[in-house]
């Protein structure tokens, strides 16, 4: 089920609201618990009835070896469970996520033709999964408490964070949900909630989606892109991701403050990063923490010199890279990322040298070359848009403005006479909402620190989501269900 739907909208939060705080209201705290678990199945098998069968299978499993590890503690084999835990869960990653990706590259290498399964890969199987392994690991090192299966299942299927994260700790949500306090309705939790969620709403469908149609657009013409359609479709597809990652980020934050529920910040407006290191600072802050904890820390992290340093930054980065997606394109993404992370460790005093703009148009550049390959389903894809990009062939392809003629602004302009100029007046209006968003505004998580339930914001909130809601006919998901 998706955010930016009618039914989730219209049917889905309301029912799951109204749910949770009656039961809770009547201090039926367990069933209210129940019923937000059965909700949250229920939204993630909307999708597609047969992915019920794997989270719950992954949910069992991983519970069971939760309770092994408690039982054997202070023995060899609460190590051996754990490995055990982890390697199963790796495993069935492994099988839906990239058995038909190895199968394809054995068959390339080898001259074989085995047949490609073609597995449908569960949604935010990568989300969950990650999620479970920090639970087992931490349940090893002791650092869990005891927990029932109820809050556990609830952990692993919250709802708002289960397609496309934040990937949550246990002690970041568990505990929240055994809170009483946290079971009453609260009106100032559940107006910021509201705000936040529809400023999340609008980045979705109003922005992310229109820069889309260019980016969908541009990657289905690349043969006749001149270097201006290029660069319009790099820009684009930087922008479209970030309002689609952000927008997916602010909308589980602002349902979870709703239901009374604080979820980690995940995204802190990425684009203003001066390094690459400060851009995975800001940018899906979740899974840089599950990799700095699980997997750079027990590689040794920076303990043993920088040459080793170094290695374990580039094996992080190729991991995270082959996490986003059974593609080449996305190793070759994070290798690219991994090797500049290293460079501007090795020459930081030369980077501390120059002008803070320098920095960050170099970043900024780099990350808008990058996510070429991140976009592009084969390295040939990328490298023909990379081609036009630097053809110098100043040609524009006149059909990018239509994906900028919105009916709802067609209409409004041309009550003021101005319909004309429609095309190249908002084409260039966008880009520059865009910029003064992404570098200019507060992001989500200082907006909740500031928000007070004035008219102007509740003006703004419903002016915002009345729009977004009559734009749901180009209902599209997020990018980052795709990983």
């Amino acid at each position: 089920m998706l955010f930016n739907s009618y039914i989730f909208i219209l049917l889905f939060l309301p029912l799951c609201l109204i749910g949770y705080f009656t039961l809770n209201h009547f201090k039926k705290y367990s069933l209210g618990q129940l019923f937000l678990l059965g909700m949250s199945l229920w939204f993630y098998a909307y999708f597609n009835a047969r992915y019920l069968f794997i989270i719950l299978a992954s949910i069992l499993i991983n519970y069971g070896a939760y309770l092994l590890i408690r039982r054997c503690r202070g023995t060899r084999r609460s190590k051996a469970v754990m490995i055990a835990g982890v390697a199963i869960n790796v495993g069935i990653l492994l099988y839906f996520k990239y058995m038909d990706f190895f199968i394809g590259n054995v068959n390339a290498l080898f001259k074989t033709d085995f047949n490609l399964l073609n597995i449908l890969l569960p949604l935010g199987i990568s989300f969950f999964t990650f999620q479970q392994i920090s639970f087992i690991v931490d349940a090893y090192r002791e650092e869990i408490p005891d927990y029932g299966f109820l809050h556990y299942a609830s952990f692993v299927a919250y709802f708002p964070q289960l397609i496309a994260g934040p990937i949550v700790k246990h002690d970041e949500l568990v505990p929240q949900f055994m809170d009483v306090d946290k079971k009453k309705f609260n009106a100032d939790n559940f107006a910021q909630g509201i705000y936040i969620f529809t400023f999340g709403l609008a980045k979705k469908v109003l922005l992310a989606d229109t820069f889309g149609s260019v980016v969908t657009y541009g990657f289905t013409t690349l043969n006749q892109l001149g270097s201006v359609s290029a660069l319009l479709v790099v820009l684009s597809y930087t922008i479209q991701i970030y309002f689609d990652f952000s927008g997916y980020c602010d909308m589980a934050i602002g349902i979870g403050k709703m239901m009374n529920i604080d979820l980690p910040v995940n995204f802190n407006s990425p684009y203003k990063a001066l390094t690459i290191t400060e851009f995975w600072d800001r940018w899906h802050m979740t899974l840089t923490r599950f990799f700095t904890k699980y997997v750079y820390i027990p590689l040794g992290g920076n303990r043993k010199g920088k040459l080793r340093t170094y290695v374990n930054v580039l094996i992080v980065f190729l991991i995270s890279g082959f996490w986003h997606g059974a593609s080449w394109n996305f190793v070759f993404w994070g290798l690219c990322h991994g090797v500049f992370v290293v460079i501007t460790r090795a020459f930081k005093s030369f980077f501390d040298k120059l002008h803070p703009a320098f920095n960050w148009l170099i970043t900024f550049a780099f990350v808008n070359i990058t996510w070429v390959f991140f976009r592009a389903e084969t390295f040939s894809q990328a490298l023909a848009l990379l081609k036009a990009l630097f053809s110098w062939n100043f040609t524009f392809d006149p059909l990018f403005m239509e994906m900028f003629r919105l009916a709802e602004l067609k209409k409004l302009l041309a009550v003021f006479g101005i319909e004309a100029m429609y095309p190249p007046f908002l084409i260039m209006a966008f880009f520059l909402v865009a910029f003064v968003l992404i570098l200019g505004c507060r992001n989500a998580y200082e907006r909740m620190q500031r928000f007070k339930p004035t008219m102007l914001n509740l003006l703004t909130t419903i002016f915002l989501f009345t729009w977004c809601v009559f734009s749901f006919a180009g209902i599209s998901t997020f990018l980052y269900f795709n990983f």
